[in-house]
């Protein structure tokens, strides 16, 4: 009778140890199809953010590991907002760690913008970062101030709207306008620069 029960209770143990490798592993796939797909997006904000490819592996890795432990608890927004979401505050961390926080050189954020919402996937930027000498591009994109430079990738490069770039760094959308249009700005005049001629200027 005891060894009955014994076989019973260990039988009880590995169907239970079974059902839970089972969700697991359901677990696993399901978080592999949905969040696989925007890897290179999440690399993409993490080389600009972090400035190293090294590191920007490292942040990677560690959102994605991050974000595997809370799949349970997801709920929305979509996936892609909510795995950058995750990268920006594994960014920020190490950057708080290290002590190599970055200014926004004392500029100053306005509610006021300067193209409206509809014209701007059309913007001369927009054309710039995805059309022009992509290294000068990226180094300059590099240069911006941190909070300019996170704006613009996710929103001319990672492709986000206002409202998921708001959700992403945590501020305002009438902020997120503003952000954009100092960095296009910045970057219009960085790129004027760059080519030193009038057949180089963004119009």
């Amino acid at each position: 009778m005891q060894q009955q029960t014994s076989t019973a209770t260990w039988a009880a143990e590995r169907d239970k140890m079974t059902g839970y490798a089972n969700s697991e592993n359901d677990k696993a796939r399901r978080f592999r199809e949905l969040a696989l797909p925007h890897l290179d997006d999440l690399y993409t904000l993490a080389r600009y953010l972090m400035r190293n490819a090294a590191d920007a592996d490292d942040a990677v890795q560690e959102s994605y590991l991050r974000a595997l432990r809370h799949f349970d608890s997801y709920r929305g927004p979509a996936m892609k907002p909510w795995l950058l979401t995750i990268l920006r505050n594994v960014c920020n961390a190490e950057f708080a760690q290290r002590g190599r926080r970055e200014t926004s050189a004392d500029q100053s954020e306005e509610d006021e913008v300067t193209l409206p919402m509809w014209q701007e996937p059309h913007s001369a930027e927009t054309v710039l970062l995805r059309q022009q000498d992509g290294e000068t591009v990226r180094r300059l994109v590099a240069a911006l101030p941190h909070q300019f430079r996170e704006a613009i990738v996710l929103r001319e490069i990672n492709d986000l709207s206002y409202h998921e770039i708001a959700q992403v760094a945590g501020v305002p959308v009438g902020t997120v306008m503003s952000r954009l249009a100092r960095a296009r700005s910045m970057l219009r005049s960085a790129w004027n620069a760059t080519e030193g001629t009038t057949s180089g200027t963004i119009r």
